[in-house]
């Protein structure tokens, strides 16, 4: 009985200080894209991509993603969403806050047939930016 309330103990712990542990996951991007939102609520068309060499974290310890370009860009993590994984897509929603205190979603995205391609969005409710990234861990 003394053993099994250990092993209890000891797998609580273990699954405890599992996400304390976690790494940041650090991708780099190679370009990125903006739409807006237009007067009668329609979209505009997506901009050329630009280059865009920059660093992109995802710290899940802290909840928080950073986005060093020109203007560090940070946002607070307030909520984890469903991940939707298909054949096509991989998708990890987040609910975020940016530094200047405004609601955005995030979303990572692997396009499984395009041969794994991955890209970031923030979405705003008038602006959504696109990064295409790449692991760099």
């Amino acid at each position: 009985m003394k053993n099994l309330r250990f092993l209890l103990l000891f797998l609580a712990l273990g699954f405890g200080f599992q996400k304390s542990y976690a790494q940041p996951i650090r991708f780099k991007s190679s370009s990125v894209s903006f739409t807006d939102k237009k007067n009668d609520g329609t979209w505009n068309g997506w901009s050329d991509f630009v280059d865009a060499n920059v660093l992109i974290t995802l710290d899940p310890k802290k909840d928080l993603i950073l986005i060093n370009s020109a203007e560090v860009q940070s946002f607070k993590i307030k909520a984890y969403g469903e991940i939707e994984d298909n054949e096509e897509v991989n998708i990890v929603p987040f609910e975020c806050i940016d530094n200047r205190y405004s609601n955005c979603n995030i979303f990572i995205i692997t396009k499984k047939k395009e041969n794994n391609r991955m890209q970031i969005y923030i979405n705003y409710n008038e602006v959504k930016f696109v990064y295409n990234v790449y692991n760099s861990n």
